[in-house]
């Protein structure tokens, strides 16, 4: 998140003055193979995450219950089975850092167990534990940073059981050169990077620049496995001019759009979080989506390969959001393992086509309506830089079944905002779509 003013001054000048019964949690990290950590650590991120983030349902207002019932959530809806994983604190968790030890600890009225026990209780799911940090002095929300501290940090998450990171870049001095802002800001990822990898745990590192200084082109060979493209997302369609805080969909989807040879597996360019199932309820506001836009955010996102961070209150779940967030077919694009970002191959008159190679010689095709009207559009095979000799079978995604064979061209009839998405396999016996990530229902 990008730095937010004033919010929380009153409330947090104390923060940095509370009594030593309110310290750090450090509990002891027990004996592992770090060998075997070493190799898990290598592949991490082979496909882009999946899972959910605290900040846009609940901000500052995060706590212990809030993950534990989150982690229920995350068991019971499905949503772990379709592949979401990492439950994720983000800023506001810490209570300060202890002036003798230097170690980081929790807020104790939010966190009474502490983060090792709250961990505990997250992998007892079968799920990944999550929290958030800062490459500055102080976090986005005026909280302690990293700076300074990351090997003594690094440490700290790897016995407390974490498994991701979130890093962001508030309170980090910009140089006068552009040059030199862009080298600062290598450092001090890679700082942490390598204090995270030193510790042996895999850690999967979030890095949350916000994209001025093209954390794309060096993300990876600072130890990140994501990085953010652009500003922050909220619940809003479309607020164009990614230089601030906040966004809207549209614009984090022109941001990333050309940038797909940066991405793959192991380090994948992240467009922010899902608003998906928000409705303006949660702590971010924007004016809130339609259900037919929020599906194009899923699709978008699957689309370009994106990291898939749920970012509702998955406890209070309507059922449309669930539909949207539990179709298998849509993640297994998200998800395929040959890791490529969709292109967008045809655009006029608002009206888009995108195209992501898919392992086995097939192909998603989304078309995508940016208009305030309901469209059609008809394209022939050519001139979405397809083989105008081939023949395809398709697939519908969101009505979850085969359509038949296309030899030549492909239409659809798309309401304003809505994004439909089809995958082409070559034509020939019918395809076992189960066999690539639960890629849909067998074809009879």
């Amino acid at each position: 998140m990008e730095k937010f003013k004033g919010i929380f001054i009153a409330g947090l000048i104390s923060i940095f003055f509370i009594s030593c019964n309110e310290k750090k949690e450090n509990t002891e990290a027990k004996p592992g193979d770090v060998a075997k950590e070493n190799a898990d650590y290598a592949d991490l991120a082979k496909t882009p995450p999946m899972g959910w983030n605290s900040w846009n349902p609940f901000g500052k207002n995060v706590s212990e219950q809030v993950i534990r019932e989150t982690a229920d959530a995350m068991a019971a809806t499905g949503l772990k089975d379709v592949g979401f994983r990492y439950i994720v604190i983000d800023d506001i968790w810490q209570g300060g850092r202890d002036s003798s030890t230097g170690l980081l600890y929790p807020d104790s009225a939010r966190f009474p167990s502490g983060i090792k026990a709250l961990a505990d209780y997250v992998h007892s799911k079968g799920l990944k534990f999550g929290i958030y940090s800062d490459a500055g002095t102080l976090t986005c929300g005026d909280r302690p940073g990293s700076y300074g501290y990351e090997e003594k940090d690094a440490k700290l998450f790897a016995e407390w059981g974490v498994d991701f990171l979130k890093y962001d870049y508030c309170y980090c001095n910009d140089y006068a050169s552009e040059n030199n802002d862009y080298k600062m800001a290598m450092e001090r990822y890679k700082k942490m990077g390598d204090a995270l990898k030193s510790t042996g745990r895999p850690i999967l590192f979030s890095i949350c620049e916000w994209g001025p200084r093209s954390p794309w082109l060096w993300g990876k060979e600072v130890g990140g496995h994501m990085w953010r493209t652009s500003y922050d997302v909220h619940d809003i369609w479309d607020l164009p001019r990614n230089e601030s805080s906040p966004i809207g969909i549209v614009t984090s989807i022109d941001v990333v759009s050309n940038l797909d040879r940066f991405t793959g597996p192991g380090g994948w360019n992240d467009p922010d979080m899902l608003v998906v199932g928000l409705n303006n309820t949660g702590f971010i506001k924007g004016g809130g989506c339609n259900d037919i836009e929020y599906r194009t955010q899923m699709s978008m996102w699957c689309m370009l390969a994106a990291p898939l961070m749920v970012g509702c209150d998955i406890r209070n779940m309507n059922e449309t959001t669930k539909e949207i967030l539990l179709n298998k077919d849509l993640v297994a694009i998200d998800q395929d393992s040959l890791g490529k970002q969709g292109i967008r191959v045809l655009r006029k008159d608002g009206m888009e086509v995108w195209k992501k190679p898919l392992s086995g010689n097939r192909f998603a095709i989304a078309f995508f309506n940016r208009n305030s009207t309901s469209k059609s559009i008809t394209t022939e095979f050519k001139s979405i830089e397809l083989d105008s000799a081939a023949h395809y079978n398709v697939y519908d995604v969101w009505k979850h079944k085969p359509l038949g064979a296309s030899n030549g061209t492909l239409s659809a009839s798309l309401q304003s905002h809505e994004c439909q998405v089809f995958v082409l396999s070559p034509a020939g016996p019918p395809t076992d779509f189960t066999k690539n990530k639960r890629m849909g229902e067998q074809q009879e």
